[in-house]
């Protein structure tokens, strides 16, 4: 028997520009037993995708988009936040 189980990941790119370079990642799947773990902080040194464009290209949907940030004049410089954080997700088949 095949059951569906969902995989997320959130890709922090550089711009809006959809193409733009991944810059930070997180990635949850549901596929996994609770035994196996999880993506760790700094399991790796490159994103699993250059960008959000080449995720979709990939077959991972687009859940949701940032809202884009709002820059308060004099405070264009100020840090915080990520601000072009992506939620996508995907279905993956395991046997059951």
């Amino acid at each position: 028997m095949s059951t569906t189980r969902q995989q997320i990941l959130i890709l922090c790119i550089s711009s809006p520009d959809l193409d733009s370079r991944t810059v930070a990642w997180s990635f949850y799947d549901g596929a996994k037993t609770r035994d196996e773990l999880q993506m760790q902080t700094g399991d790796s040194n490159e994103p699993p995708y250059r960008s959000v464009l080449a995720a979709m290209q990939d077959g991972w949907n687009v859940m949701q988009f940032p809202q884009l940030p709002y820059l308060a004049h004099e405070h264009e410089h100020d840090t915080g936040h990520l601000p072009y954080e992506y939620i996508l997700e995907r279905k993956v088949n395991i046997n059951g």
